[in-house]
């Protein structure tokens, strides 16, 4: 398991609108095609330079592909990144505060120590 491709996923997505509206709507097939497309482009340099290895696990892409920040912050996905890509996708749908409180709530069953979330 990598946290930093689960990291680089939310952080990519999160900062472009189209891709937060297409993981939104598909997410199995917004990861599939990230993964497949954008998990090696190598962040700040130009179109020509990637690397190769950079890939989810099963868990990972499962996870990803049901929206469960619970799942990822126990993989080690920073719950930050989740929270503010998560914001993007559904806070719409609530009221004020209401998905942050409820996205506290779905991670109070843990305790110290968290999950390592260091890439």
């Amino acid at each position: 398991m990598s946290g930093y491709v689960l990291d680089k996923f939310l952080f990519t997505v999160d900062r472009d609108p189209d891709l937060v509206e297409r993981y939104r709507d598909d997410p199995a097939g917004a990861v599939a095609w990230w993964e497949s497309e954008e998990a090696n482009r190598i962040l700040g340099c130009h179109g020509g330079e990637a690397s190769t290895w950079l890939k989810f696990t099963d868990a990972e892409r499962d996870a990803l592909a049901r929206h469960d920040h619970v799942a990822l912050f126990e993989m080690g996905a920073h719950p930050f990144l989740t929270l503010t890509l998560w914001i993007a996708m559904f806070e719409r749908d609530h009221g004020p505060l209401e998905y942050q409180i409820a996205y506290g709530q779905a991670l109070q069953h843990l305790s110290l120590p968290y999950p390592d979330i260091a890439t």
